[in-house]
C-alpha cells in the first residue's frame, strides 16, 4: 500500500526544494547589498587634536555599504601633551558604538615612531601592541579580503606587515592611505608622524591607493590630486539626527564630561551649536569614503550635488571625478615620494579629482546632505 505513494512524495519534495531555492534567490536579489569589510586606522584623540577625525569616523559607522570591523587608534607620544593634554580616542569610539548599537573593537598603536622600515616594534609595551594585534586578528579571521583605511601615520599597518607579511598579502584587498604630498617639496603632517612606516609600505608589494593631503605649497593648496577642501560653516550639524548632533557637539566643544555616554542622550545647548555652526572646517577624508562605499559624487538634474550609491545614478546626473589612477611610486628615505602614471602592472593608485574648485563646490553641499541622511 505504501509503494504507490513514493513517487508522490518524491515529486512533493522536489517541488518544495524548488520553491525554497526560488525564495532564497528572491531574498538574495532584494536583500541588502554586500558590505565592504573595513579596518579604520585613525589618529583620533580625546579631547580632539583635530575634530575632523571625530566627524570622519561617523562615515564608516553610518554608510550602509561599509562593515566596520575595527578601529585602530594611531597614537604618537608627543601629541598626547602638545597643545593640551589628550589621549587615544577611545571615548568617541565608545560613543559611536552606543549611538549605532555596535560593538566595534578598538586598540592603540605603539606611541613611539619606528626606528627603521623593517622595525616590528615587538618590544613596545603590551598595551601599545593592542592595535597591531587587533588588526592581525581581524585579517586572520576574515572570510574575504579586507580593505584598510589610514588617516594618520601608517604605523599599525607597517608593523603588521613586518610581523606577518604573508597574511597581509593574502587578506588585504587594498590600503587607502590619506597622507603625503602629491609633489616633492613638502613633508606632509601624516608622513612626519612616522616616516619609516610610510617608507615600509611604499616599498612593499601591497595594493595601495594614495590620497595626498598636500601639494608642494602645503596642505591647504588646491590641486587635482590633493584631497583637501573646506566647508564654509558647520551649520548642518543642527540638522543631523539628535544622537549625532550630541556626538559632534561633544567633540567640537572638546567636552570633558565624565558621563560621555549619557551626553549622547541629551540635546546640546543651542549656544554651543550656534558657536560651532559658525566655524569653517578643513576636510581631507571624503574622497576615501566615496571610493570605499563605491558611491558617486554627482550633480543631479535639479542642480543639487549629492553623494549617492552608484546604482542610483540617473541619466540626467553629471558624475564628478573621484578616480584612482594606476601609477608607479618611488619613495625617498624621508617619506616623500614621486609618482608617474602607468599602463602596466602596478600595486599603486593615485587619487584624481579633476577640477579641485568644482570638487569643493560639490562637496560643500553634498557632504552636509549625506550626514543629514544618516539614521543611527
Amino acid at each position: 500500500m505504501t509503494a504507490p505513494r513514493r513517487p508522490i512524495l518524491i515529486v512533493a519534495a522536489l517541488l518544495l526544494a524548488g520553491f525554497l531555492w526560488a525564495a532564497d534567490k528572491a531574498i538574495a536579489a532584494n536583500g541588502p547589498a554586500r558590505r565592504v569589510p573595513l579596518i579604520d586606522c585613525t589618529d583620533l584623540y580625546h579631547p580632539h587634536q583635530d575634530p575632523g577625525d571625530n566627524l570622519d569616523l561617523v562615515a564608516p559607522y553610518a554608510l550602509p555599504e561599509i562593515d566596520l570591523k575595527a578601529v585602530i587608534l594611531d597614537v604618537t607620544q608627543q601629541y598626547r601633551t602638545e597643545g593640551g593634554r589628550r589621549d587615544a580616542g577611545f571615548v568617541p569610539v565608545l560613543q559611536l558604538n552606543s549611538i549605532f548599537n555596535r560593538n566595534v573593537p578598538c586598540g592603540v598603536t605603539p606611541y613611539a615612531k619606528m626606528k627603521s622600515p623593517d622595525d616590528p616594534m615587538l618590544g613596545a609595551p603590551r598595551f601599545q601592541q593592542s592595535g597591531v594585534e587587533l588588526l592581525l586578528k581581524i585579517l586572520r579571521e576574515a572570510s574575504e579580503p579586507v580593505e584598510i583605511a589610514s588617516f594618520g601615520s601608517v604605523r599599525a599597518i607597517a608593523l603588521a606587515y613586518n610581523r606577518e607579511p604573508d597574511l597581509l598579502k593574502k587578506r588585504v584587498k587594498r590600503i587607502h592611505v590619506s597622507a603625503g604630498a602629491s609633489e616633492l617639496g613638502y613633508l606632509e603632517w601624516n608622513v612626519v608622524l612616522d616616516p619609516q612606516a610610510l617608507v615600509r609600505l611604499l616599498r612593499s608589494d601591497l595594493p595601495i591607493a594614495i590620497y595626498p593631503c598636500a601639494t608642494k605649497e602645503g596642505p591647504f593648496a588646491y590641486g587635482p590630486h590633493n584631497s583637501f577642501w573646506q566647508l564654509n560653516n558647520l551649520k548642518f550639524i543642527e540638522k543631523v539626527q539628535p544622537p549625532l548632533r550630541a556626538y559632534l557637539a561633544f567633540a567640537f566643544s572638546q567636552s570633558n564630561r565624565m558621563d560621555f555616554l549619557q551626553a549622547m542622550e541629551e540635546a546640546p545647548p543651542p549656544a554651543v551649536l550656534g558657536e560651532i555652526g559658525k566655524r569653517t572646517h578643513r576636510v581631507w577624508e571624503t574622497a576615501v569614503w566615496i571610493e570605499m562605499a563605491h558611491r558617486r559624487l554627482v550633480r543631479r538634474a535639479d542642480g543639487h550635488f549629492r553623494i549617492i550609491p552608484a546604482g542610483e545614478v540617473k541619466p540626467g546626473d553629471t558624475v564628478l571625478p573621484n578616480e584612482l589612477r594606476p601609477v608607479r611610486i618611488t619613495v625617498r628615505d624621508d617619506g616623500q615620494f614621486t609618482w608617474e602614471p602607468t599602463a602596466g602592472s602596478t600595486n599603486f593608485w593615485m587619487y584624481d579629482r579633476g577640477d579641485p574648485r568644482r570638487n569643493e563646490e560639490a562637496l560643500r553641499e553634498a557632504l552636509p546632505a549625506l550626514y543629514e541622511s544618516f539614521r543611527p
